[in-house]
């Protein structure tokens, strides 16, 4: 609770929203403690490991985060700033410990394991909408689900995927000209729609039409849902299931996780039933059949829909709707960031830009058709583009893991059921590994430039055993729409880096948008 300096009452209000904070982190800490002797073991254990003031027994550093996306991500890297000579440094939010890492050696440790693989007890709130899904799941489920899913994004299904791709930015185009030579406006949502329509399409094989209908619930409840739990993560008082539907929050995310369940499984449902009734088939007297018809393209879920675990079983409804579920939350939001930031940067960087067209014309030539493999496999100047934009601006800023048994990080004893956060956005910015880190330089990700870069430094996608499964869905779905924006358009970049307003919650974002101008792209001969 804020208090105004000089307003009457200012100490009594300042003394009561203390006394209801640490009531609650009270009963946070009692709901949460597996026991207090185990709570002291691992603050004692830890005194040594640098960390941040004031913290306190129990309520630890809370009361010090700051409560909005921008400024708590702003917060986080003057921590960094302040002890980058460390290669580690602790936080406590509330009874919950948790190491924050950002130099490769510390991240090796931990990205490399093959014991370590168990998401943070942050990702808990993802759970009422994810379930259990690859990216929540650990241990023997993360594993079978993980070899049943990898064939899924075999490079013949990607391909199938790409056709997907190329009829959204279509549409994405459309909607671009319409700001050629005019004023500046937000590029983000734009983006971001057409990425949600091409998940929806490729994960469900449904067309929501998001481009066309951003209005729509399915649309909204998503956007909410991210909101909510990045929230819900960062304050202590709100864990407790009990507790959190006490709070206008808890209920607002009971009503969107409907929303969210109940369209997922009307789809699932839907194909489902089209398998089963309207497969048109020709068998011989063999009983041999084959399909007729066009051949229709494949979604994720027909996939998952025929998929078998090691003993042959098939997945559950509940099942495929935790996959389904999580690949609409990770593979929309994650990917339009990275396109987004990709082009502020270039419109920036207008020397870069030209580079890119020229790139573009040698590959295309001034025909307009849409983007295949092999023009993705040349474009290797607008791939390097891609990776410097990630480094800059990953669209995980930070993920996390929870260490199931004692981990020495760095001379550092780490006890079992430590949180541990790596912060890419800092990461990709140390100074020792990338000179002049602030400044866009493609250039860095030539192959004779990365020879001897440590193998932990660049990490967009996560590393090791747990990394992104769907990175390369990601990448040539960020080369093949930047390839039709840019083949069209010349951008401009409208917003100096402060007026961005980064905010580091599940995903990078700019929370005043992105703002740029269109005009039409010159020809070759004039550049």
């Amino acid at each position: 609770m804020e208090v105004v300096e000089g307003a009457a009452g200012g100490p009594q209000l300042l003394h009561f929203g203390a006394g209801v904070m640490a009531l609650l982190l009270t009963a946070v800490a009692v709901c949460s403690l597996p026991s207090l002797m185990d709570y002291w073991r691992r603050w004692w254990v830890m005194k040594p490991i640098p960390g941040i003031s004031p913290c306190y027994p129990v309520l630890g550093n809370a009361l010090l985060l700051e409560r909005g996306g921008e400024d708590f991500f702003k917060q986080l890297q003057v921590f960094v700033e302040q002890l980058r000579s460390w290669p580690l440094f602790k936080l406590w939010i509330g009874p919950l410990p948790v190491m924050i890492l950002y130099h490769p050696d510390s991240v090796e440790v931990i990205l490399s394991s093959s014991k370590h693989i168990e998401k943070s007890y942050l990702y808990k709130f993802l759970q009422p909408w994810l379930g259990t899904g690859l990216l929540t799941s650990t241990g023997d489920k993360w594993r079978s689900r993980r070899k049943m899913i990898t064939p899924t994004f075999h490079f013949a299904i990607l391909t199938d995927f790409l056709e997907v791709m190329n009829e959204q930015g279509g549409i994405l185009l459309e909607k671009l000209e319409k700001h050629v030579d005019k004023e500046p406006f937000d590029v983000f949502l734009y983006i971001t729609l057409c990425a949600l329509d091409i998940i929806c399409e490729t994960a469900m094989g449904k067309n929501v039409s998001a481009q066309e209908n951003k209005d729509s619930e399915y649309v909204r409840a998503i956007y909410r849902m991210s909101d909510l739990i990045q929230q819900r993560q960062k304050s202590p008082w709100l864990w407790p299931d009990l507790l959190y539907m006490l709070f206008k929050e808890g209920r607002e995310h009971k009503r969107n996780l409907k929303i969210l369940h109940n369209f997922t499984d009307r789809v699932i449902a839907e194909k489902a039933a089209e398998l089963e009734n309207n497969k048109q088939t020709k068998c011989d007297t063999d009983g041999n059949c084959e399909e007729s018809g066009p051949k229709k393209r494949k979604a994720f879920l027909d996939m998952l829909l025929s998929a078998t675990d090691d003993e042959g079983n098939k997945l559950s409804c509940t099942d495929i709707r935790e996959e389904v579920d999580t690949f609409m939350f990770e593979g929309h939001d994650t990917t339009a960031a990275a396109m987004n930031w990709a082009l502020y940067l270039l419109g920036h960087n207008p020397e870069v830009q030209k580079k890119v067209h020229r790139e573009l014309d040698e590959v295309f030539g001034t025909y307009e058709r849409p983007v295949t493999m092999d023009d993705l496999k040349k474009l290797r100047y607008l791939e390097c583009v891609m990776k410097e934009a990630l480094r800059l601006f990953p669209s995980v800023p930070l993920f996390a893991r929870v260490l199931r048994e004692d981990c020495c990080i760095r001379g550092y004893q780490v006890p079992k059921g430590t949180n541990v956060i790596v912060i890419t956005y800092a990461l990709h910015r140390d100074p020792e590994i990338f000179p002049d880190p602030e400044e866009f330089r493609p250039e860095r990700f030539f192959p004779e430039n990365c020879k001897g870069r440590h193998p932990y430094a660049y990490v967009p996608f996560s590393a090791g055993p747990r990394n992104c499964i769907g990175q390369r869905f990601a990448q040539i779905e960020e080369k093949a729409l930047l390839a039709l924006i840019l083949r069209r358009f010349w951008v401009d970049s409208c917003q100096k880096p402060e007026e961005l307003g980064i905010t580091g919650e599940l995903v990078l974002r700019p929370s005043n948008g992105i703002w740029i101008k269109l005009k039409r792209k010159p020809n070759a001969g004039s550049e």
